[in-house]
């Protein structure tokens, strides 16, 4: 759904689909690090995400709901921070 929705808007969008074999917790935890290094900061209000963040323990949620932006950002950070990866450069 979420390819399809950004294809729409704009079909040059790279979309990487990703599979979990760890549970939220666990693939949670590289990033908490992150933020007590303080090499992750936030620009602008995000009453929502700050919300899942200061709820979320080995449980999940204590409203048992998903933490759907806490994952999304997990995915987005591990990409971004923790994966090894052969920088990219364009020619000119």
């Amino acid at each position: 759904m979420v390819r399809a929705v950004l294809a729409q808007v704009d079909p040059a969008v790279p979309v990487t689909t990703v599979h979990a074999t760890r549970g939220k917790y666990l693939r949670a935890e590289p990033v908490a690090v992150l933020y007590e290094q303080g090499r992750v900061r936030h620009l602008g209000a995000f009453p929502e995400l700050e919300d899942e963040l200061c709820d979320f323990g080995p449980g999940g949620l204590s409203s048992g709901r998903s933490p759907d932006r806490l994952d999304a950002l997990v995915w987005a950070l591990t990409h971004l921070m923790l994966t090894r990866a052969e920088p990219r450069v364009r020619m000119l």
